[in-house]
């Protein structure tokens, strides 16, 4: 989670225009990103010039791109450009091959990124007033529907929704994220 919040910080600070957060970003990321370029297309100067893309897009796009988690976004903005120049050249069966494996490596450490966030959304729903933690479970990880809710538990479909609502506004003022966010990642599950 200190990864994540260092991010949020140097992204915050890009988007106030600091050269240094914008640089910092830049120093911690890119060596990582031009490693997985250069194993899918295996030629140095393409591979520098999507590093540079990606990095020109976030800088003019700094105001606008809402970033909330920056390292998978970077390796997914990489990745584009990668489908582009593959859309835009020739693209060998080797390719698409060398892609699909690194994609895969590259889900799996995303899936170990968010355990730790994971675990931290459902400590905080452990922690939520009884009937509303019951019901936001029974919505969000046993994947009813408010209608199958409410029959179960004898209350209106009205009184689901209204847990529901006052449980992510909790999860979103504890965890200090963004709903749409949040909710994403309940949706998961």
């Amino acid at each position: 989670m200190k990864m994540i919040s260092e991010d949020l910080t140097l992204v915050k600070g890009m988007e106030e225009d600091d050269n240094a957060s914008f640089k910092a970003i830049y120093d911690k990321y890119s060596r990582a990103m031009f490693i997985y370029a250069h194993n899918i297309i295996k030629d140095r100067a393409v591979c520098e010039d999507i590093i540079q893309e990606v990095f020109i897009s976030l800088w003019s796009k700094r105001k606008t791109n809402n970033i909330t988690f920056l390292k998978p976004y970077l390796f997914q903005a990489v990745k584009f450009q990668i489908f582009n120049h593959f859309r835009n050249n020739k693209l060998s069966t080797e390719d698409l091959t060398r892609l699909n494996i690194i994609d895969v490596s590259m889900n799996v450490s995303q899936r170990l990124e968010y355990s730790e966030l994971d675990q931290i959304i459902r400590d905080h729903v452990a922690k939520l007033p009884k009937r509303c933690r019951q019901i936001f479970v029974l919505s969000r990880y046993h994947h009813k529907s408010n209608k199958e809710i409410a029959e179960e538990l004898e209350i209106s479909v009205q009184a689901v929704k209204n847990q529901i609502s006052k449980a992510l506004a909790s999860l979103r003022n504890n965890l200090q994220l963004e709903e749409a966010i949040v909710i994403s990642l309940l949706l998961l599950y």
